[in-house]
């Protein structure tokens, strides 16, 4: 007589099938839902089921392998169609495409993707003309941290949808794409200046291995290792940045101004604030590094040209966006498990702070969708919990929900990113992007003009700031 199988109960298949492999993710996921098992059930599995195939191989995962599907979206919109702007070609595509179908298998809304021009400046011009325009075919769409003054006028008022799960954003982006009373977009990843440091030379040459408090303690640093490593290596440099003349400078040197107490080029009262003795003292401070410890270049350089020089192991420290930490931890880098990342350093004027220039992107819904209930359940879900923690799993890429910075799964993917919560917490600082609305592209390539020319030398600080200072009060004038 033949023994027959065991029959298993439903709930324990499942998990056997899960801890084999033998299902795909988004089956486990389907099952769980017919079983009626809890959000922390389906969690758990979702949780085995990656754990086991990247234990039974070392291939790359299925897009989406970390998603976990948010509760509590609407169903009742089920057969809206709308049209959703999102970046261009680049890595994060086939994922982008994935979330946008999970979302409609959870809504029931049809969603479309459309790719964006890849220059941003190109970007915002298509955004302007289809928002001055007031098109219906574009319902939602990315925008970059500094648009939020220019877009608001086309913006729906997000502020309930962002807290729809509860969670809390990073108070200083949420005040970013703050207009009046307008939340023009949800923050769905951030980016901040951070501080490269080689740890290693930095502790060879007598100094703690970790990032400088001030900019006098950097430039002690970045001299004396310099020196050292000249001996063998007569390309090596102290420090590295931006100093073309670009938004890249716009950003470097108002980290350099705020981080000296300064001001932030315009309050946001309006208040132009470049003409002071801090503001002033920094940017003379960044003239005395060119053809210092950094070299004379630097002031041709943009993020990559700063990334080739650091990541070919010829500077102690850099200042570049979070982009470069995983780069510069591949395992073709000549620098891989030698550096470490932070804050950028403060001055030592009155009201010196840390300061680290914020970007990101954000999701905006067009006051001219025909579907804007729709289009909103869109960015609420892009923007979710759930989906932020796949896309920092997968892609790298920083929430802007606090509590994900604790996230063990996040942190097992990035360990770097544990160190970044402060940057958004204390020492973030937006551009003047949203007091001087469609006006900051005028402001932006006035300040970088203006500090690339004390940069190379061909004006000294206190005429460059106070011509400066009258061109933004002009610019300005005009709101």
């Amino acid at each position: 007589m033949k023994r027959r199988k065991p029959v298993m109960n439903p709930v324990s298949s499942l998990f056997a099938d899960t801890m084999a492999g033998s299902i795909s993710r988004r089956d486990v996921m389907k099952r769980a839902g017919q079983l009626g098992l809890s959000t922390a059930m389906v969690g758990l599995l979702v949780k085995n089921y990656g754990s086991m195939a990247f234990a039974q191989d070392a291939t790359p995962q299925a897009v989406g392998y970390s998603y976990v599907a948010p509760e509590g979206l609407r169903t009742d919109l089920a057969g809206a169609s709308i049209n959703i702007i999102q970046g261009s070609d680049g890595p994060t595509i086939e994922w982008e495409d994935f979330m946008a179908a999970q979302f409609s298998e959870l809504t029931g809304i049809e969603t479309t993707i459309t790719r964006g021009a890849e220059s941003a400046t190109d970007r915002l011009t298509q955004y302007r003309q289809l928002l001055g325009a007031e098109a219906t075919d574009a319902d939602a769409m990315q925008i970059d941290v500094i648009w939020p003054g220019v877009l608001s006028p086309h913006a729906v008022d997000l502020s309930e949808a962002m807290t729809w799960q509860g969670q809390t954003y990073f108070e200083r982006i949420v005040t970013n794409n703050t207009v009046g009373e307008t939340l023009v977009g949800i923050p769905w990843f951030t980016d901040a200046g951070l501080l490269y440091f080689r740890k290693d030379l930095l502790e060879a040459n007598g100094f703690a291995g970790e990032a400088p408090a001030t900019w006098d303690d950097l430039e002690a640093a970045a001299q004396t290792i310099m020196d050292a490593e000249r001996a063998n290596n007569p390309d090596f440099q102290g420090f590295v940045w931006q100093g073309a003349p670009y938004e890249g400078l716009t950003c470097d040197a108002l980290e350099w101004q705020v981080s000296n107490g300064g001001g932030n080029i315009i309050e946001s009262d309006g208040t132009v604030s470049v003409n002071n003795e801090n503001a002033i003292a920094a940017f003379e401070r960044a003239r005395g590094w060119v053809n210092g410890i950094s070299p004379e270049g630097v002031t041709t350089y943009m993020e990559e040209d700063s990334r080739g020089v650091w990541q070919a192991g010829n500077a102690a420290f850099m200042r570049n966006w979070p982009y470069a930490y995983s780069l510069g931890q591949a395992d073709d880098s000549t620098i891989k498990d030698t550096f470490d990342v932070g804050l950028l350093p403060m001055g030592t004027g009155e009201g010196a702070a840390n300061a680290n220039t914020l970007g990101g992107w954000q999701f905006m819904v067009s006051r001219y969708s025909e579907n804007v209930d729709a289009a909103v359940e869109y960015a609420k879900f892009i923007c979710s919990m759930e989906v932020q923690k796949s896309f920092a799993i997968e892609h790298s890429r920083l929430p802007t929900i606090v509590d994900l910075y604790d996230d063990a799964d996040i942190l097992a993917a990035n360990p770097f990113f544990a160190r970044l919560k402060d940057v958004f917490l204390g020492g973030a600082v937006a551009r003047p992007s949203t007091v001087s609305a469609d006006l900051y592209p005028d402001v932006s390539a006035a300040y970088y003009t203006a500090v690339n020319q004390i940069l190379i030398g061909a004006e000294e600080a206190p005429a460059a700031v106070e011509t400066l200072q009258g061109e933004l009060e002009t610019i300005m004038s005009e709101l």
